[in-house]
């Protein structure tokens, strides 16, 4: 069984970095391609980013230049930075394994 567990959220000024983190467990994970979606309040579940097993990466266009997604294989984890934060990046930040894996989400909050 597949587990996804996200940590890094935090409440941060407009203009700050964040890094976030995902730990995976319960499947090859060199194999899967990884991603990170995010919920904001009313919104619906969006895509941030997603990694594949060879690190082909793939961003959505309101994240292009701010966020960068990586992974190591070696830990297991998946990661994403995004720096100088916006108030629109307010929002719960989910891990996602290929094909339909999700992680419970950490909030990132933007806010001065």
């Amino acid at each position: 069984q597949v587990q996804l567990v996200e940590s890094g959220g935090d409440l941060v000024q407009p203009g700050g970095s964040l890094r976030l983190s995902c730990a995976a467990s319960g499947s090859i994970f060199s194999l899967k391609t990884m991603g990170w979606y995010r919920q904001a309040p009313g919104k619906q579940r969006e895509l941030v980013a997603r990694i594949g097993s060879g690190g082909d990466i793939v961003y959505a266009d309101s994240a292009k230049g701010r966020f960068t997604i990586s992974r190591d294989n070696a830990k297991n984890m998946v990661y994403l930075q995004i720096n100088n934060l916006q108030t629109e990046d307010t929002a719960v930040y989910y891990c996602w394994q290929f094909p339909n894996s999700w992680g419970q989400g950490t909030q990132v909050t933007v806010s001065s």
